[in-house]
């Protein structure tokens, strides 16, 4: 049988109020991933966190041709994970948009230390379903729940731990209805049943 896993999706400062890429109270996901955190934790389930790592270049970024100004680059403290995020030791770190000439939007396109990619590094862990929070709900955490359930894999939205961009107004609503439409569930900590 295989096993849950948390999935917390790019809470960066660059993200957060103040960062390059601010995301409206996108702060406000700290304290409920914390808690996730330490459920998933005591559980004895997986917990990774994926971030942003551009290069200074890429076309991801405005100046490259893309949509986004300059955020998240490497080694940068606006790269850096939010000060009050709690990774345990041992949380899985998935990295993507390293690559000057994609995107990576979605956890799937990154890849973990050793260098397998996010899906591989899921199932070594025995990883079927993912419970997905952090940022931003309309963009990366959208891509990254719509690949993993296109991947086989089961998603469940933590809608008390997603902040959206919403570039165009209802933006975020938009990408729950069609997460919920390709097959993810919703729940919050209120209503949290965690897998055996």
């Amino acid at each position: 049988m295989g096993t849950g896993a948390l999935l917390l999706v790019d809470v960066q400062n660059d993200f957060c109020p103040g960062g390059a890429l601010a995301v409206g109270s996108g702060d406000e996901v700290v304290a409920p991933l914390n808690e996730y955190i330490a459920r998933f934790t005591a559980a004895g389930l997986p917990v990774l966190a994926s971030r942003d790592w551009h290069p200074a270049q890429t076309v991801h970024f405005e100046a490259g041709g893309g949509l986004w100004p300059a955020h998240c680059v490497q080694d940068t403290p606006g790269a850096a994970f939010h000060a009050d995020l709690q990774l345990p030791d041992g949380a899985v770190i998935v990295t993507k948009g390293d690559d000057p000439g994609e995107d990576a939007y979605s956890v799937f396109q990154g890849h973990a230390a050793g260098g397998a990619g996010a899906a591989e590094a899921l199932r070594e862990l025995g990883v079927e379903h993912l419970f997905v929070g952090g940022l931003a709900t309309d963009y990366c955490v959208r891509s990254t729940v719509l690949d993993g359930l296109r991947g086989g894999f089961g998603a469940t939205v933590l809608l008390d731990a997603i902040r959206g961009v919403n570039v165009a107004a209802g933006d975020a609503e938009r990408a729950i209805a069609e997460m919920v439409e390709a097959g993810a569930a919703v729940t919050t900590l209120g209503r949290l049943t965690l897998p055996e």
